[in-house]
């Protein structure tokens, strides 16, 4: 104790230390004028707050119903029939689709075919991939809503995915045509230093990218947007995927309480945070990591929106920055206005959300489509009467009470749809 102390009271009665310490005008840390910005301490405090309030919670509901998150019932949900997989089988189908992609591509880059033939073929590769798996999911029986979830959702990544893979390589060959050497970083993203730790790897040039190795690196990569040349990591950090593995199990095996004394949209909207952070972050970076992907801007501060358009541009970073690249700025370019270019992509957008989740329940009601479109006039009134912490606020109960309504509509017409005769039957 006494050589612990000793150096501490020392300090406390040099004199030289008491006249040091001069006064001068500084703002207090909490104060908005300070510039301080490191909470990070009070958001582990409010973690900590968090786990110890529902532990007790967690603990009574583990006691009294068990533990609800079967991984033998998630299994189940995607394998309906044990003989027949469905989903996986029309996952394996899309390499069809990919393949088709690489070789049209290769006969364009070698003249066989016209660039007119070559856009004839990509465009009935990419209905394909929109229209043969909706049809799959509505013609077999055997397919979940869950699993049919799972597989349209691949295809329709897959689609924006060739889509890109098709643009950027017709630009290319647009280059070539202007006697370019070599693509250009700008016609592809913007310029990225050999420090993100592309050094070690090949600078690749058209047509030299068309290769099976190259497509399904793109395939794999978490990024809608195709280059030539991605920027890559220099090594892959064991830890970090641990750490990320970890995150993705912790977040999949969450389990709420089954009855809790809330409107239906608070754990709606946890469930769409906790999936939030499982995909955007611990799932993506992830597989970044595994594929010395270097690119990480999955997302930006969202959370901080005080606009519509600000929080659609920022919680989807690789969406939107598809959207941005492959179909606002080439609608702007054919001289559409921005008002109606804007309408263009909310109205994909709207399209791509009913499609994926119409066709697995096998029931349209246009739900989705509809609260996407909605979100217009919604901006146009945030954006005009509210600001600042009004508008995020705005943007906040958009969130939390917009989705659920959602989900509610479809959840009574999907049981009305499938159980309504037999709860008549059982009334009666």
């Amino acid at each position: 104790f006494q050589i612990i102390m000793t150096p501490i009271f020392n300090n406390l009665y040099q004199p030289r230390l008491i006249h040091s310490h001069t006064l001068r005008l500084q703002e207090s840390l909490l104060s908005s004028n300070s510039g301080y910005s490191n909470y990070r301490g009070i958001l582990n405090w409010c973690v900590v707050m968090l786990v110890l309030s529902n532990a007790r919670l967690v603990l009574e509901n583990l006691i009294k119903y068990g533990i609800l998150v079967d991984p033998i019932q998630i299994i189940s949900l995607f394998l309906k029939d044990p003989y027949s997989w469905p989903a996986l089988c029309l996952i394996i189908v899309s390499n069809v689709f990919i393949m088709a992609a690489l070789y049209i591509e290769r006969k364009l880059s070698v003249g066989t075919i016209s660039e007119c033939t070559g856009t004839f073929l990509h465009c009935i590769n990419l209905a394909a991939l929109l229209f043969v798996p909706a049809a799959t999911v509505l013609s077999v029986s055997s397919m979940t809503p869950v699993g049919g979830v799972m597989a349209l959702g691949v295809f329709t990544v897959l689609f924006l995915k060739l889509y890109s893979y098709r643009d950027v390589n017709k630009w290319c060959r647009e280059s070539r045509r202007a006697k370019a050497r070599t693509l250009s970083r700008s016609h592809s993203c913007p310029s990225v230093h050999k420090a993100n730790g592309t050094a070690g790897y090949t600078h690749v040039s058209y047509p030299g990218n068309l290769t099976h190795r190259d497509i399904y690196y793109f395939i794999f990569v978490p990024t809608l947007c195709y280059e030539l040349n991605f920027p890559r990591s220099p090594r892959i950090r064991k830890r970090f995927l641990l750490r990320r593995l970890l995150e993705m199990v912790k977040c999949l095996m969450a389990q709420a309480p089954p009855l809790l004394p809330v409107p239906l949209q608070v754990p709606n909207h946890f469930i769409w945070l906790i999936f939030f952070y499982w995909y955007f972050h611990s799932s993506m970076n992830f597989v970044a990591e595994l594929m010395q992907f270097g690119d990480r801007e999955f997302y930006r501060d969202w959370w901080n929106s005080e606009t519509i358009p600000y929080f659609w541009s920022n919680w989807n970073i690789p969406v939107h920055k598809w959207c941005l690249r492959h179909f606002y700025k080439p609608m702007l370019v054919k001289g559409v206005n921005k008002f109606t270019a804007q309408l263009a992509v909310f109205f994909m957008s709207a399209f791509f959300h009913e499609y994926l989740v119409s066709v697995p329940l096998k029931m349209f009601r246009l739900w989705a489509f509809l609260g996407m479109m909605a979100q217009i006039p919604l901006a146009y009134f945030v954006g005009r009467f509210l600001r600042g912490n009004y508008g995020n606020a705005a943007v906040w109960m958009s969130l939390i009470i917009g989705q659920p309504i959602a989900v509610l509509m479809y959840f009574h017409d999907y049981y009305v749809l499938h159980y309504g005769n037999a709860a008549e039957g059982v009334a009666a």
